[in-house]
């Protein structure tokens, strides 16, 4: 009965993969909070009247702030599980999005998504629920995290639409508030799935028995190292198409409803891509899959350079969505791979955080390329040059990894 009991409720369990439909839901709810403000952007900085720079404060500010939450929701879920930073996110989102709708200045606007939305709410949907999820799987451990890491891609595909539409119809002050309130009533009950306890892993090996190695042989602190900086690279380059394609379309005559379109069709694809690389990072291994996708987004993000049309830009968009969703994802499963069970919360809140911290960077520093220049062009090409340090620090990590296998 007990070893049933296991059966049913461990690790690759019938359990462990509604846990993780939970999961994707909650992330793909509390994922509103990193993309509200890439649609409302244009209607905030017209009614405060800020520069391009200034209004991507508040976005700045919250994925800053959903950095830092991060690795503070990963510590909780190391010590208390995975609910407790929840049910805290849940809380957040909701007073975050009825106050802001309040706000009287693009100041109080900002610090309100930072400190709520950003770093007590939507992060505590993202990288807690990707390092629970894996713990409980071990088969097929790169698709399930990859499936986890997916919600956002979700939030993106679904969310820019309905807040395009709601601002339309009735504003983005009205339109926060909805949201809000959403966020309390449908995430409340998807969070009571995540009350049990993951399973026991990782226990401290038998008298006389070696502690097991890493398969990259690193330190967890020089690998963790390793990773900020690729996730904080990678993502300089992925902030300029995900944070500004709405106001490059306005910009270029097109509106921004075309604009939250493509931002849909390029986070629909990123699913794609984020599954279909789940899959693949089971075959070939996380490094070699951390190595394709980074290569893959510089040639997409490349793309942008010479095709501006509305057609176009609705092509690359899917296609830049197809080739750089798997990135994020190899390193969830890097860390997990490589740092004991114990850790994992809060390793992976940073490995994530850091990848949050580059997107905040990005946005802002492609903000400043179009306030200096006019355009977008060397935003794009600042991005193409972050994103060679990523390809060169996973580069290195597959050759060490072959290196160790072969002489193992």
């Amino acid at each position: 009965m007990h070893a049933a009991h296991r059966a049913e409720d461990g690790v690759d369990s019938r359990y462990a993969w509604m846990r993780l439909g939970a999961a994707v839901l909650l992330s793909t709810i509390g994922g509103v909070g990193l993309w509200s403000i890439v649609v409302a952007l244009p209607a905030v900085q017209a009614e405060f009247g800020t520069a391009r720079a200034d209004a991507s404060l508040p976005y700045t500010l919250t994925t800053l702030g959903f950095a830092a939450g991060g690795i503070l929701m990963g510590r909780l879920a190391d010590r208390f599980g995975v609910m407790l930073p929840v049910l805290i996110g849940i809380g957040a989102l909701a007073l975050g999005y009825i106050l802001s709708a309040q706000a009287g200045s693009m100041g109080q606007f900002a610090v309100i998504h930072g400190g709520l939305i950003g770093l007590l709410g939507a992060c505590a949907t993202f990288g807690p629920v990707v390092a629970d999820t894996s713990l409980w799987f071990r088969r097929r451990r790169g698709f399930a995290v990859s499936l986890a890491a997916s919600g956002n891609y979700f939030a993106g595909a679904v969310w820019p639409p309905l807040v395009q539409a709601g601002i339309a119809s009735y504003g983005w002050r009205q339109t926060h508030v909805m949201i809000g309130i959403a966020c309390l009533v449908l995430m409340l009950p998807l969070a009571m799935v995540l009350r049990r306890p993951a399973p026991r892993q990782d226990a401290a090996p038998a008298a006389g028995r070696a502690v097991p190695v890493s398969p990259l042989g690193l330190a967890p602190n020089s690998l963790q190292a390793l990773l900020a900086v690729a996730g904080v690279a990678c993502c300089i380059a992925m902030a300029m198409p995900q944070v500004h394609i709405v106001a490059y379309c306005s910009d270029l005559g097109y509106g921004p409803a075309r604009g939250a379109e493509m931002l849909s069709v390029m986070l629909a694809c990123g699913v794609v891509s984020r599954l279909s690389f789940g899959a693949i990072l089971d075959r070939i291994g996380s490094t070699a899959t951390l190595l394709l996708s980074a290569t893959l987004q510089a040639v997409a993000l490349a793309l942008f350079l010479p095709f501006d049309g509305l057609v176009s830009l609705y092509l690359i968009s899917g296609i830049f969505g197809l080739f750089q969703g798997g990135i994020v994802s190899t390193y969830a499963v890097i860390v997990r791979e490589n740092v004991p069970a114990r850790e994992v919360g809060t390793r992976v809140g940073i490995a994530l955080s850091a990848t949050l911290v580059g997107m905040a960077i990005g946005g802002w520093m492609s903000g400043l390329a179009f306030d200096l220049t006019g355009s977008y062009r060397a935003a794009v090409l600042n991005g193409i040059a972050w994103n060679t340090v990523t390809i060169g620090i996973a580069g290195w990590l597959v050759l060490r990894r072959r290196t160790r296998l072969a002489y193992a």
